[in-house]
């Protein structure tokens, strides 16, 4: 039996904060050249690596703390039909997004709560997921309409066949899954931006914990982060990897500008 099978990439169904659009391609490659059973992102977000890999080994779980995001893909997962209909008659408004930010998502369905992460997430301003603001283009059509989404997240439903969603903190998810074939990916938040996803997802702390974790693993990992000396020091017993990448920053005046990013590896 193939330890790998060629499948067709699917791209995100929505914008995320570090994303790794501009880097995917890279770390992609690093991926398919390590040879193992398991593939297990900690991170996973929106799935900027996960979904647009193009080899899929036999078995993969993906992980987020953030509970908004693993109730989004279980219920996609498992309940796509019922998704799409609830969402078929929504329609891009400010006071609807204002409303939905402000409703706490603790008194929902899970149902009602993947439709509200991913009606927030395809208009929030940056793709952030939280601290959201109504984000406007003025010279594109409205970001959510369900009916031009429908293809995407059918796409995302049938890749999601098979994958083991888990809502855990990355420790704990590397514990439970860290065997000799598992290769981990993970994305953790920029140093020095450890509050954008939340105020008690992630803290400073965590990277040196996350240094140790991972010198004492039986798989093996890539991870990617934002080049800082304080990065460097404490990944240093690693393989660090500088790499340039063009993002685009808030001004037309600026334009696209490079960034300082690492790839470390087992």
């Amino acid at each position: 039996m193939k330890s790998t099978q060629t499948i067709q990439p699917v791209l995100p169904v929505a914008a995320y904060l570090g994303g790794k659009r501009n880097l995917a391609g890279t770390i992609i490659e690093r991926i398919e050249k390590i040879k193992h059973v398991t593939y297990a992102e900690p991170f996973v977000g929106m799935g900027g690596v996960f979904l647009r890999r193009g080899e899929r080994p036999r078995s993969e779980v993906i992980n987020d703390y953030n509970q908004e995001v693993a109730t989004f893909f279980r219920v996609l997962q498992r309940h796509y039909i019922a998704f799409m209909d609830f969402m078929r008659f929504q329609i891009t408004t400010r006071a609807e997004f204002d409303r939905l930010v402000k409703t706490d998502p603790n008194t929902l369905t899970d149902l009602e709560r993947a439709a509200r992460f991913f009606y927030l997430q395809r208009l929030a301003f940056g793709g952030k997921a939280y601290s959201q603001a109504f984000g406007v283009s003025v010279d594109r059509p409205a970001r959510f309409d369900i009916q031009n989404l429908g293809g995407a997240l059918e796409d995302l439903h049938t890749r999601l066949s098979g994958v083991v969603i888990e809502c855990l903190p990355y420790g704990k998810f590397i514990e439970r899954y860290d065997r000799a074939g598992t290769l981990f990916y993970l994305d953790p938040p920029y140093f020095g931006n450890e509050k954008d996803y939340g105020p008690d997802l992630f803290s400073r702390k965590e990277f040196e914990l996350m240094a140790a974790q991972l010198s004492g693993i039986k798989g093996r990992f890539i991870l990617s982060i934002n080049d800082r000396p304080e990065v460097r020091a404490l990944f240093a017993g690693f393989k660090i990897e500088p790499v340039k990448v063009r993002y685009t920053i808030g001004t037309a005046r600026k334009g696209r500008q490079k960034a300082g990013e690492l790839i470390i590896s087992s």
